[in-house]
């Protein structure tokens, strides 16, 4: 079975490496037994999942591999779904139980994915996988940091992110052309905002809009009160700003928009 570039196929060639991201998924022995992989390919990751003991289902978008699970796994009969993950309903694939998430994850939906995640959150409560490692880097970054921006907070607002380990690009067949990074991300305590999500997510993604611009800059077009906008804190870049900070933005919005 060869790799296809429509499906950002890139098979794994290492079973420690393979064994070592099974690993990364820390479910084994908890309440939380239902596993979903996402795009298994050949089942590299896949044996060592089974081997865990978890109630695994996977999910592959490319037909020819499902034909290939479907024969080299028999033990997953019934476990194998053919579809694209990004249309699948997950709640209803899952009978509405959580899963922990994992997957050598397609690099060209690896955000889609994330924003996924966040979505079913309550479904969640963890997700390892690998990333390329630019997105790895950026999902697990802090304030401050050059890698820090949409995805860092988003992702953040609801996860503990934390990076395990780069993967060299000769680990793969055919080999990629970046370096991959894998990433364990554990669902918080509180799965709600303590403000308007849909408005929090409205205003992370206009602060970064144009990172290098000021906040006072990005931010007007949603907090029109200019004495506020004065504040020093309006004075920063939106990779300053910690994720309690993105909150505290879109209170002072919903504040003034019930005033006015």
């Amino acid at each position: 079975m060869k790799a296809k570039k429509s499906f950002g196929q890139h098979f794994l060639n290492s079973e420690a490496l393979a064994a070592q991201i099974a690993d990364s998924l820390t479910l084994a022995g908890t309440a939380y037994q239902k596993v979903l992989e996402v795009g298994p390919g050949r089942g590299m990751l896949t044996k060592y999942l089974m081997d865990k003991g978890y109630e695994l289902i996977v999910v592959e978008a490319d037909p020819d591999m499902s034909l290939y699970l479907h024969k080299h796994f028999p033990a997953l009969k019934g476990h194998i779904v053919s579809a694209d993950f990004l249309k699948v309903s997950l709640p209803e694939l899952m009978q509405e139980t959580p899963f922990g998430l994992i997957g050598n994850f397609p690099y060209n939906i690896s955000s889609q994915i994330l924003f996924r995640m966040i979505e079913n959150r309550l479904y969640i409560p963890e997700m390892a996988g690998m990333f390329q490692k630019e997105v790895a880097e950026r999902v697990t970054a802090g304030p401050g940091s050059k890698a820090y921006g949409i995805i860092s907070v988003l992702v953040q607002a609801f996860y503990e992110g934390e990076y395990l380990f780069t993967v060299d690009k000769s680990k793969f067949s055919p080999p990629p052309k970046v370096q991959s990074g894998v990433i364990r991300l554990t669902r918080k305590a509180k799965t709600e905002l303590p403000c308007d999500e849909a408005l929090f997510f409205k205003v992370v993604k206009q602060a970064f809009s144009q990172r290098r611009k000021m906040l006072r800059n990005t931010i007007k077009v949603l907090l029109k009160d200019e004495a506020l906008l004065a504040a020093p804190f309006f004075n920063q870049r939106p990779e300053q700003l910690s994720l309690e900070e993105f909150i505290q933005i879109t209170h002072w919005i919903e504040e003034r928009a019930d005033t006015h």
